[in-house]
């Protein structure tokens, strides 16, 4: 099934690299009509927006840090300023700081929190505002993790932050329904981002031989792909997703609940 955006623009948080630029790439070749892309590095940045815009998309770069609580008020007016609406939105930016139950500090919580939950929550907020006025609906995709059903122990507070953006997720969903916005949420299995690469390989001290051990660890002999996220995601956001909303998808190798 060839899923189509039919001219909707979007706007991806974390898109520089890793699982938000394979979202607004799938995006670009699905049909996108305007893109707009954001992180902290600006070189990546434009060079990721003019990619896009060579593929059809016009996309436009705009430089945020979503630890910065104005962030997310001037991502959305940037976006209705250069295409005159949002369709869509999706919050795939996210720390993965490890931090347990019994060393975390203050800033870890504040830090992982501001990012994972309260960024999203006012880019929906900003975003849903803006959908409603246009009136014609809207989609929301917010990538989440696995890690929010319980997670391991060094990831004590990155699990309490993508709890509380799951429960955003369905909070929005269930508060916006009638006004045709849904708002689904992707729990991602451990996935091989750049990010990733970098915490395995360097600063947790695994080197480079990691990801063939961890692929080996896995029922399928291999971890997600950014790519494989980014296929749901652009169905959830694209009108093949019918009216499902309040959606959170495990999209995990290892069954929610099971023995394993």
């Amino acid at each position: 099934m060839e899923i189509k955006l039919d001219g909707k623009v979007v706007l991806v948080t974390g898109s520089t690299q890793g699982i938000g630029r394979a979202i607004a790439e799938t995006l670009a070749r699905s049909g996108a009509g305007g893109l707009l892309i954001t992180g902290r590095d600006e070189v990546r940045g434009q060079a990721v927006a003019e990619e896009l815009s060579h593929v059809g998309a016009p996309s436009i770069f705009v430089a945020a840090d979503l630890s910065d609580a104005g962030a997310p008020g001037r991502l959305v007016r940037a976006c209705l300023d250069r295409f005159g609406r949002i369709d869509g939105l999706v919050n795939a930016a996210g720390l993965t700081d490890r931090a347990s139950l019994l060393e975390a500090d203050l800033d870890d919580w504040d830090r992982l929190f501001a990012v994972n939950a309260r960024a999203p929550f006012f880019l929906m907020q900003a975003a849903i505002a803006a959908m409603r006025q246009r009136g014609e609906g809207g989609a929301i995709v917010n990538i989440q993790s696995i890690n929010a059903h319980c997670g391991t122990p060094e990831l004590a507070v990155y699990s309490a932050s993508k709890g509380a953006l799951a429960t955003i997720t369905r909070s929005a969903a269930n508060a916006h329904r009638f006004d045709r916005i849904r708002v689904n949420g992707i729990n991602v299995g451990w996935t091989d981002t750049p990010a990733e690469r970098i915490m395995q390989g360097d600063t947790l001290g695994h080197g480079p031989g990691w990801i063939d051990e961890a692929s080996a660890s896995q029922p399928f002999g291999c971890l997600f792909t950014a790519e494989n996220v980014a296929r749901l995601a652009v169905f959830l956001l694209s009108d093949a997703a019918g009216p499902m909303t309040g959606a959170l998808i495990d999209q995990e190798q290892w069954v929610v609940g099971a023995n394993r």
